[in-house]
């Protein structure tokens, strides 16, 4: 057993070694997901984002719908971004975004046929 447990322990540290050199070292702590000591979950830090327009939808099997919507809150407050969001979403809703800089690319309306 202990062998087995070696062989763990050294393939555990070739993956972190071979993660520091690609310069994948992980989500920074403030934004990982946690359990306190007295039970309670603690999430990242998110700025909500009301739905303005659907504006289409996109994906090979259309299962993402493509947004506009309002920032509420944070350093870009007013802001109208588009996002893709994957699931049930409708006019009104909030949206809870993990980051604001990144804004999705405009649908291009294709023919088909041609």
């Amino acid at each position: 057993m202990a062998r087995k447990e070696n062989k763990k322990e050294k393939k555990a540290e070739r993956k972190a070694k071979r993660k520091e050199r690609k310069g994948i070292v992980g989500m920074p702590e403030e934004q990982q997901t946690k359990k306190s000591e007295t039970g309670q979950i603690t999430f990242s830090h998110a700025v909500p984002a009301k739905v303005e327009e659907l504006v289409g939808r996109t994906g090979s099997r259309g299962e993402v719908v493509q947004v506009r919507c309002k920032i509420l809150e944070g350093y870009d407050q007013g802001k109208v971004i588009r996002r893709n969001v994957k699931g049930p979403v409708r006019l009104d809703d909030v949206l809870m975004l993990r980051e604001t800089e990144i804004e999705a690319r405009k649908l291009t309306q294709v023919k088909r046929g041609s």
